[in-house]
């Protein structure tokens, strides 16, 4: 996590009843609480759930079901510029006809 531009420091986070100390940049410190605290909500969510036991476990599933949300996220954002191209093109073609129209009326006496 440490940004080499700033001196790290040693923020200290707690996920399941573990404190972990780790080093990063007062400018990341926010996100890593942040980061912290979601994947606490999830092995608890997790844990409570019963059905995985062992805290090793319980670190993997939440990482894969983080990781599998982060992977859709990014599908989505490939699939926007797709969608505003599509939108672009449908414009054009509501522009064009709306034209085709006004031209024959601008032509009759």
């Amino acid at each position: 996590m440490a940004d080499s531009a700033q001196t790290p420091e040693t923020v200290t986070v707690s996920i399941l009843d573990k404190e972990y100390r780790v080093a990063c940049s007062e400018s990341e410190r926010a996100g890593l609480q942040a980061s912290a605290r979601l994947l606490h909500e999830r092995m608890s969510r997790i844990r409570a759930s019963g059905t995985v036991i062992g805290i090793e476990r319980i670190a993997v599933m939440a990482a894969l079901n983080i990781a599998h949300e982060l992977i859709q996220a990014k599908a989505e954002l490939g699939r926007i510029p797709l969608q505003e191209e599509m939108l672009d093109r449908l414009k054009d073609k509501v522009q064009n006809a709306l034209g085709e129209i006004d031209s024959p009326q601008e032509s009759q006496p």
